[in-house]
């Protein structure tokens, strides 16, 4: 499979031929701007896969250039990444789409490997307290292409929403500190187009909130134990069509 172009943009040239050294050793297609508008002018001419911005720079920041580009090419996803703490413009960029925000230092390593997980499609966040669980869901849905992240409660599934774009959610029922319900309508808010699937072993004890949670969009509720043969299929039928246009019922 051909790796994915990478328009690199930042205005300090170290980093920014830094970054593009390392990802074109891993085999993507590299372009670099400088600023802003030269990204934008490169988004012109040609079509990226994904775009690295850095989020502070002169004339015109990562977030206002990346809000352009969507505008040239809606298809490029985008990472932020920052050196400075600008919660607000963070919070801009996570709202305008943009996949993760990384901080500098960047750890060159994991950023190849935020690309290579963004080549093979859906960023999926697992919330709840079982570990275990969690970690067996993310080995079967990494075996399968997708980026996995793990967290095993709400606040800090909340947290981690803030700085990530997340198209699907598998959210617990029964948390710690945060019930899934409140975590699904905390993330709901910084992200109204992630995709929620709840979970509980408790069927009668949570079924109010489940309701809940499917009147707020929640797509469905699975009740463990659960074959991960289905976790595959919901996974699958998104990517395939992008989005459920109706109600699952499990």
């Amino acid at each position: 499979m051909e790796k994915a172009k990478v328009l690199v943009v930042d205005d300090n040239l170290d980093v920014l031929y830094t970054i593009a050294d390392v990802l074109e050793a891993k085999g993507f297609h590299v372009v670099v701007a400088e600023s802003g508008f030269k990204a934008i002018d490169q988004v012109k001419k040609a079509d990226f896969d994904v775009a690295l911005l850095d989020i502070v720079m002169p004339e015109i920041n990562g977030v206002h250039t990346f809000k352009e580009i969507k505008k040239i090419s809606p298809r490029t996803k985008a990472i932020m990444m920052t050196g400075y703490s600008v919660d607000d413009l963070i919070r801009e960029a996570i709202e305008e789409g943009v996949l993760k925000v990384i901080h500098k230092p960047l750890n060159l390593e994991e950023l190849t490997k935020l690309i290579e997980s963004i080549e093979a499609g859906l960023v999926i966040l697992v919330v709840d307290d079982d570990l275990e669980f969690c970690q067996g869901m993310k080995d079967v849905l990494e075996g399968k292409g997708y980026q996995v992240a793990i967290v095993g409660e709400g606040q800090q599934a909340i947290n981690m929403a803030k700085e990530t774009q997340y198209d699907i959610l598998f959210i617990d029922m029964k948390l710690p500190t945060i019930n899934g319900f409140d975590t699904y309508l905390a993330i709901r808010e910084l992200n109204p187009r992630a995709v929620a699937i709840m979970m509980t072993a408790y069927r009668e004890e949570t079924e109010e909130l489940v309701q809940e949670a499917i009147a707020k969009s929640a797509i469905t509720c699975l009740y463990k134990p659960f074959d991960m043969d289905e976790v595959v299929k919901l996974v699958e039928d998104f990517q395939r069509r992008g989005a459920w246009s109706h109600k699952l019922t499990y």
